[in-house]
């Protein structure tokens, strides 16, 4: 990487008003200024300067302009020069050509960043946040991932490891001077400190819910019998006749899925095939993915036919899904001679569907929604982590109650700081890098 120059479209594909092809690395200053018609010798770092890109020809490829940012005052820490050209894809690919024709490498999914962290400039956490900001779906998640770009979980993560480390200094200082008696606190205090590291923790790590709905959104399952409206529902929903609705049993014959938002939640929706017995062949594919879509589901709204009473086999069904994740519609009530017992919705008159948002609101943020600067961690990776050091806590003061020798106590203790160092990035494997940075896009 030390020798290295690379360089990537950093803006969208597509046509638009301009677009930017970001060059990092030891040579990036130089390889703008041989391809750029006025001299960057001179020129103020952070400072733009108009003029045009200039073939191998010695033809003109686009008018720009240029922007140097010299080391170590940039995104990666390295010398890094933007141009700034007109937003075509054909205008972009020829600048971005031209550039690697004058020695810079095309750069991989998220090498920017990568040697933005490698380089000291942002920690582990704050390099996934990047990628966590740029993917946001809603304004909860945009300031959930702002939050963590300016640091605030990678301070809780060294607030738990200063903690952490103050017992562990103490502990090991019974086992180097043992003869010593020494004991700047006694076995409860330090029990009481780890307890109260341990519940800061366990709330971090259970968090990992509210992130993950603000990461990823909420699965919603539209689940039932043929013709009792699950695809008007659909459509009534998304406000949109995306799902052809006939009065023939079984039209939908797979699933249809679709996103849209309801209040502050983004909501990915499965209209499923309709479960009855004695299904034809084509019927069973779609039946047999209808119930992987709800296993899958966050929440199934099981929906049932107001005008009728409900079948045995509506019973059987209904009494295999999960209770908490499951909401029980009575749909076509416009037109029912009596009332529900369920939540009652018309997918006609759209009676009943704020009510519905409303219900669906409330189980998804049962514990209220997170604040807009409450942090809650998004990645499988940051739950693991956390998970353990967890369970090294409370291996640790079993072993203080048990008499357990400080030795193994310590280790457990360095075992649990290092989990949580993974977080932000400290010693982590090249495996775990090329894990995380993969993910990103090119030029960022």
């Amino acid at each position: 990487m030390e020798s290295s120059t690379i360089a990537a479209i950093a803006t969208p594909p597509g046509d638009g008003g301009v677009a930017i092809i970001r060059i990092s690395g030891p040579k990036a200053l130089r390889i703008a200024d041989s391809i750029f018609s006025r001299s960057l010798e001179n020129q103020k770092s952070h400072t733009a300067s108009y003029g045009k890109i200039i073939s191998l020809k010695g033809e003109t490829l686009d008018e720009v302009l240029l922007l140097p940012m010299r080391a170590p005052r940039s995104f990666t820490g390295e010398d890094v020069v933007e141009i700034h050209c007109h937003g075509g894809r054909l205008i972009t690919q020829r600048v971005l050509t031209r550039v690697i024709e004058a020695g810079a490498e095309p750069a991989k999914p998220g090498e920017f960043s990568l040697r933005s962290y490698l380089n000291g400039k942002m920690d582990l956490a704050q390099a996934e946040a990047i990628q966590e900001l740029i993917c946001a779906k809603n304004e909860l998640a945009l300031s959930s991932a702002q939050e963590q770009l300016e640091g605030a979980l990678s301070k809780k993560i060294r607030d738990f490891q200063k903690e952490i480390a103050d017992v562990t200094a103490i502990i090991e200082a019974w086992v180097d001077y043992p003869e010593e008696g020494l004991e700047f606190a006694s076995e409860e205090e330090i029990l009481a400190q780890l307890r109260s590291v341990q519940k800061k923790i366990i709330l971090l790590r259970d968090s990992f819910r509210d992130g993950k709905i603000l990461r990823e959104g909420v699965r919603l399952c539209l689940l039932g019998a043929p013709n009792v409206g699950k695809s008007s529902l659909m459509n009534a929903l998304l406000s949109n006749d995306r799902a052809i609705v006939t009065e023939i049993a079984g039209t939908t014959r797979d699933l249809i899925e679709e996103t849209l938002r309801i209040g502050d939640l983004h909501v990915h929706l499965t209209d499923t095939a309709g479960i009855r017995e004695n299904a034809e062949r084509i019927e069973e594919e779609g039946i047999r993915r209808s119930k992987k879509a709800a296993e899958r589901a966050d929440i199934i709204l099981f929906v049932l036919d107001a005008t009728r009473e409900t079948t045995d086999s509506e019973k059987e069904l209904l009494q295999s899904l999960p209770k908490k994740h499951t909401i029980i519609l009575s749909n076509k009530v416009d037109i029912a001679k009596k009332p529900t017992e369920h939540l009652s919705v018309s997918a006609k008159t759209e009676e009943g569907l704020k009510e519905l948002k409303e219900l669906l609101h409330d189980r998804v943020w049962k514990n209220g929604k997170p604040g807009k600067e409450q942090i809650a961690i998004t990645k499988e990776r940051h739950h693991f982590a956390l998970d353990q050091s967890v369970q090294l806590l409370h291996s640790v003061c079993d072993g203080l109650n048990e008499g357990t020798s400080p030795e193994f106590l310590v280790s457990d203790l360095r075992r649990a700081l290092k989990e949580l160092g993974t977080i932000i990035g400290i010693d982590v494997t090249e495996e775990i890098l090329g894990s995380i940075f993969s993910k990103f896009c090119v030029g960022k």
